[in-house]
This record gives structure tokens, C-alpha cells and sequence, in this order.
């Protein structure tokens, strides 16, 4: 089912090459406008050119985690959605740190199969409409 995005972008941060260009892929397939940066840096560096609507982001990365990150893009960029997802068990208590100083966030476990994740970016976007150009 091709178009469902409807060119709605998506910026994917994993430092893992063969997750994101994975996820990039089925994105990009589905519709979506997609971007990968491997570490939370490179994110930044994109997303002052260019605002994707949501951010999907590895809460494991090196340097800056994923959790920290989506910290940033909520202050700096609060109309652009943010979805983490994660495979280690020490995620549970960087949420919950972050949940204490007020930062609630959407999060799936990996491994998450596609139809999943799709599912769930589909959701995440209809509930904000489509910015204009």
C-alpha cells in the first residue's frame, strides 16, 4: 500500500547503518519524504535545515542518547513528533528520569516488526495535520 505517506517527512536516527537504511527504505517505499542520521549530532545538524513532522529515534546512540536528544528537539522543535524505540532494558530508567523533569514520550521495543512501526507513525501524524510549505 504505496502513498500512504503522502509526502509526509520523517527523519530516522539510528546508529545502527543497516536499521535505519532498513526503516528508510520502508518508509520511503510507503509514501514518506525519509532521512537517516546515525548519531544524535548528525540529527541536530539536519533538522536545522530541514524540520521533518516526526523523529524517530534509537535511544541508544553514542555520545548523545536518544532520550536526551528528543529533550532537545522538544524544546527546539515542538511541532515535529518524536517516537523512540529501543532493544536495552536501561531505557525504562532513562524515561523515567526524563518523565521527572516533564518530558513524557511515545516509545516502541525493539525489534519492532514494519507493519508496526507503520502503523504507529501513521497514527502519531494523523493526530497533527500536515504543515504547509
Amino acid at each position: 500500500m504505496t502513498g500512504i505517506g503522502n509526502s509526509r517527512s520523517i527523519l530516522i536516527v539510528d546508529d545502527e547503518p543497516s536499521v535505519a537504511d532498513t526503516l528508510f527504505v520502508i518508509f520511503s517505499k510507503s509514501g514518506y519524504q525519509a532521512r537517516v542520521a546515525y548519531s544524535a549530532e548528525e540529527a541536530i545538524e539536519i533538522i536545522a535545515q530541514w524540520q521533518p513532522e516526526l523523529a524517530i529515534l534509537d535511544v541508544m546512540l553514542p555520545r548523545m542518547n536518544g532520550i536526551d536528544l528528543a529533550i532537545v528537539l522538544q524544546q527546539n522543535y515542538p511541532s515535529c513528533q518524536l517516537l523512540l524505540f529501543s532493544g536495552h532494558h536501561s531505557t525504562q530508567d532513562l524515561l523515567e528520569e526524563a518523565s521527572k523533569k516533564g518530558y513524557i514520550f511515545n516509545i516502541l521495543a525493539k525489534p519492532v516488526h514494519p507493519a508496526l512501526m507503520l502503523d504507529t507513525v501513521s497514527h502519531l501524524l494523523s493526530t497533527h495535520p500536515k504543515r504547509r510549505a
